[in-house]
């Protein structure tokens, strides 16, 4: 008797099972559609579809939600109604992305307004170390970095390669990011792994006005990477004139060279930078400095072919 129960029972659990399996995939179509009715805002749907069960921090396979894919839309309407139905403002992706990091990496200065006066928590990272202040920061999007900072993000936390928010903005040429980053006490000599600074990566890019604003609040033009070049070498290097006018007169050293033993002067004359060689040459760059082969500036330039150079070398002596 007790044996034909267990076969009945287990008769049942096999009538039943394409039921649960029904109820299973009907919740998973609920919830895939809810992911998609935020990116296109449709608020009704959003509502309609959470009445019927659809589960609101679903992710899909990436990890990512309703709340994330909102954001990242710029779904404001939709991720409002999330928000107040208590969607989780911290969950993240398979990949350690927020809906924060979302709201910074897209621009979306009110979701991510809305999002930290809501808990969301501004140090999480990414798998590849960066928070959400070092995504906007590195963008350019100055008033969500302001927000960060006003809610405690760190402004000199460093990602995995030890570049911090200032690196990012002065390396992208966002004057209006570093002008905020600097009123929050950010350190504007930090090093990263290669012992580059802001400084340095705004100089190689050319970014002149972010080099003065650096300068200004009292960094260093003459600090040395893991090679041994400075900020001015870079600029002299890449042929930016008005970076390295003004890394010289912020204080830069024309005579700083690096391990190879190449100067300022000896990289513009390479590379044929003829007009920062007068530049260089009135602050003091030495043209009898040679680099590891024996070379001073103006042999490279003879090397090369550099013919203005050569002139302005040659009338030096």
């Amino acid at each position: 008797m007790k044996i034909r129960t267990l076969s009945i029972l287990f008769a049942a659990l096999l009538c039943a099972a394409p039921a649960l399996a029904l109820d299973k995939a009907k919740q998973e179509d609920l919830d895939r559609r809810l992911r998609e009715a935020v990116t296109v805002d449709d608020v009704e749907d959003v509502r309609r579809l959470l009445a019927q069960g659809a589960d609101i921090n679903s992710p899909n396979e990436f990890g990512k939600t309703a709340l994330m894919r909102a954001v990242e839309a710029g779904s404001s309407k939709s991720a409002y109604v999330l928000l107040s139905k208590g969607a989780s403002v911290n969950a993240r992706t398979v990949a350690g992305c927020t809906a924060l990091t979302f709201a910074a990496e897209n621009g979306h200065a009110d979701l991510s307004a809305l999002l930290v006066e809501l808990g969301a928590n501004v140090h999480d990272r990414t798998r590849s170390g960066w928070d959400a202040l070092m995504i906007a920061a590195r963008l350019g999007y100055h008033v969500i970095v302001a927000q960060l900072l006003d809610f405690n993000a760190d402004p000199n936390a460093a990602d995995r390669y030890g570049d911090t928010a200032l690196h990012g903005a002065a390396e992208k040429g966002h004057p209006k990011v570093v002008e905020v980053l600097l009123k929050h006490d950010v350190v504007p000599d930090q090093v990263d792994r290669k012992g580059e600074t802001p400084l340095m990566k705004a100089a190689d890019k050319g970014h002149t006005e972010v080099v003065r604003m650096l300068l200004a609040k009292g960094a260093n033009a003459n600090v040395k990477d893991k090679q041994g070049g400075t900020a001015l070498l870079r600029a002299a290097d890449r042929g930016h004139l008005t970076t390295v006018q003004a890394l010289l007169a912020g204080g830069a050293n024309p005579n700083l060279a690096n391990k190879s033993g190449t100067s300022p002067l000896m990289a513009a004359a390479e590379n044929g930078h003829d007009k920062l060689v007068k530049p260089l040459l009135d602050k003091g760059a030495r043209t009898d400095l040679k680099d590891e082969d024996g070379h001073t500036a103006l042999q490279l330039a003879e090397s090369k072919n550099r013919a203005a150079v050569v002139q302005i070398l040659k009338a030096q002596k």
